[in-house]
């Protein structure tokens, strides 16, 4: 099962969620269609289910990372795209945190603008660390990725 193109589901599934008020799962059945085969359908709806239920802690966990950008500042597909990976990285015990955080950058790259994938870096990074998944020995591996801490 391909997580990143499941992820790339969720993705628009939330993005049309914010601008339709419909609801994720029904738009997510329908995205789904065409890639069946080759998607996660468990790992959507519980990421979904996740999101929905717990979106008010992710926003508030947003805006505690990034203060300076209130949420309705920050671009729809960024917004999203670190509400996917914050579920994953804090409330998701089956997805590596450094896997989230990857994630999170790629899908910024391909559909973000230019500085989606530093600002999102930026905010999983300040909140990675303060969260209890975080190790020391996690330091290399954000490095590697240039993720920086947010002041």
């Amino acid at each position: 099962m391909n997580r990143h193109l499941s992820r790339i589901i969720i993705l628009q599934s939330l993005y049309e969620w914010d601008f339709r008020q419909t609801n994720p799962i029904e738009v997510a059945s329908r995205n789904v269609q065409a890639f069946k085969k080759e998607v996660d359908l468990d790992f959507i709806d519980k990421v979904l289910k996740g999101i929905i239920e717990k979106n008010k802690k992710i926003d508030e966990k947003i805006q505690n990372a990034a203060p300076e950008w209130p949420l309705a500042q920050i671009a729809p597909i960024d917004k999203n795209i670190l509400r996917i990976a914050i579920f994953e990285l804090l409330f998701c015990d089956d997805v590596p945190p450094k896997v989230a955080i990857n994630e999170a950058v790629e899908l910024g790259k391909a559909f973000g603008s230019d500085n989606s994938s530093k600002f999102i870096n930026g905010v999983l990074g300040t909140l990675f660390r303060s969260s209890d998944k975080y190790k020391k020995e996690e330091d290399e591996f954000l490095k590697e990725k240039n993720v920086t801490k947010k002041s």
